[in-house]
């Protein structure tokens, strides 16, 4: 089966967030897919520093971290992400990652002239974050943004997880449901992509 990458974007190691998605993982994993799992936080990757070499190549400049993710997510069949909700948006992890995949949207738009909003999405994502509070409007920012990077990437988001009242790290000891969910949607996840196989 086609691989999915797996991004952690949480800086606990075994946050709310990463274990959700773990268990995400270990659902597509038993339904056969092959996972690559990666840890942002254990990354050095620069925030966008706008040299805007990438207009011309539709490739960031700066070496570090970032750059075998760049070819990872290239050539993946579907993209799995996690991340808290820090000020109703992402981590700072999972921002500056984001960010710098401008020099995938210069690549899109500005390299290979792809007209905007006619390009179908060919891949998935499945979305997973958790939050302290439990505001009606906790997840809108992040969504927006996760919306506006997918469509980057080619991507569409598949299913998001969404969990509120979630902060310290034990919190999910009182949720097994939603350890059983995260793992259905890895395992739906993994079926719907060998399933759109062309």
């Amino acid at each position: 089966m086609e691989q999915i990458l797996a991004l952690y974007g949480s800086p606990r190691r075994e946050g709310n967030t990463s274990t959700l998605l773990s268990h995400a993982v270990k659902g597509a994993r038993e339904s056969g897919a092959e996972v690559e799992e990666i840890r942002l936080s254990g990354l050095k990757i620069s925030p966008c520093l706008e040299i805007y070499a990438c207009r011309d190549t539709g490739r960031c400049v700066i070496q570090d971290d970032f750059q075998p993710i760049h070819d990872k997510l290239l050539a993946c069949r579907a993209l799995m992400l996690s991340s808290p909700v820090f000020f109703y948006t992402v981590s700072a992890h999972t921002k500056i990652f984001m960010d710098r995949c401008q020099a995938l949207w210069a690549k899109k738009y500005l390299v290979e002239k792809a007209p905007f909003g006619l390009r179908q999405p060919a891949r998935k994502a499945l979305f997973i974050s958790a939050g302290a509070t439990r505001g009606p409007k906790l997840f809108d920012g992040i969504l927006l943004s996760m919306n506006y990077f997918l469509d980057t990437l080619d991507m569409e988001l598949w299913k998001s997880l969404l969990y509120r009242g979630l902060d310290g790290p034990l919190d999910l000891r009182d949720h097994p449901e939603y350890i059983d969910e995260a793992y259905r949607a890895g395992r739906d996840f993994a079926g719907m992509i060998h399933g759109s196989r062309v």
